[in-house]
């Protein structure tokens, strides 16, 4: 496939990066966006890259703030998910929260340019968020409608039994590791159907820990991560308050050497 021109990235925090650190970036990380667009523009100095998208950030507030926003830099590639911060409310009602996707998508492909959409993940390896697993299915098969509805690439994310390997995974248990990212940049290009020179990053195996580890390991990630998350959902706040688009205007990554 050919995407000569321009590639606008929306999302949240799965599209901003958040979990592969690199402090010589915006917001100080990476992500798989960031490796896909290096890739697309490798041979084309013209070839242009927005970031849009923001940790933290619902599926409406991704429709309100991003789509239009991506419009008017006249994409020729744009890729979006949204959706898995609300998954993760309470309360949800998401036949009437993907009606409103179905809008910004038909939006999206109105500009002509070629849109890629992602299904959920299957997170059943999860004590924690394996709860919301019955949730992500009704989504990822609405999901799946909207993008044969209006001719949408699909990245099924759902079905990666990779990431079901913790190592796949940061620290926060929330977010992709480094390799993760990697490994889903060959995940969105070899949809897109264009050839890459990434490798994912060995990982060292993890060896089942002592139930004494096990508990010490869950009570320091439930004080430094799943706790401060909570607090942040009762109070309103959010992870991306106060932070601005990494990449808000068309921008060409330089290439990094094979195999980074």
């Amino acid at each position: 496939m050919d995407f000569t021109s321009r590639y606008v990235a929306l999302g949240d925090s799965f599209t901003e990066g958040v979990g592969d650190d690199d402090a010589g970036r915006p917001n100080g990380v990476r992500g798989w966006a960031d490796r896909v667009a290096e890739q697309l523009g490798a041979a084309d100095p013209s070839f242009g890259y927005a970031n849009l998208a923001i940790r933290g950030r619902k599926l409406r507030q991704i429709m309100a703030e991003q789509v239009d926003a991506a419009v008017e830099l006249k994409p020729t590639l744009v890729s979006i998910y949204a959706g898995a911060n609300d998954i993760l409310r309470p309360r949800i009602n998401i036949d009437d929260l993907l009606v409103e996707y179905d809008a910004g998508i038909r939006k999206l492909t109105a500009t002509g340019a070629t849109v890629v959409m992602f299904t959920g993940f299957d997170s059943r390896g999860s004590k924690v968020f394996s709860t919301t697993r019955g949730r992500t299915a009704i989504y990822n098969e609405l999901v799946r409608g909207i993008a044969g509805d209006h001719g949408a690439l699909l990245v099924d994310y759902w079905r990666f039994s990779e990431y079901h390997d913790w190592g796949m995974w940061a620290t926060d248990r929330m977010h992709m590791s480094a390799a993760g990212h990697a490994n889903m940049a060959k995940r969105v290009l070899a949809v897109l159907e264009h050839a890459h020179s990434i490798d994912v990053p060995p990982m060292t195996p993890v060896p089942e820990p002592s139930r004494a580890a096990a508990i010490r390991a869950n009570a320091r990630w439930v004080r430094e991560f799943a706790a401060p998350w909570v607090v942040r959902r009762v109070t309103g706040k959010s992870s991306g308050d106060g932070l601005a688009p990494r990449y808000g205007r068309l921008t060409h990554l330089q290439a990094r050497k094979p195999g980074a």
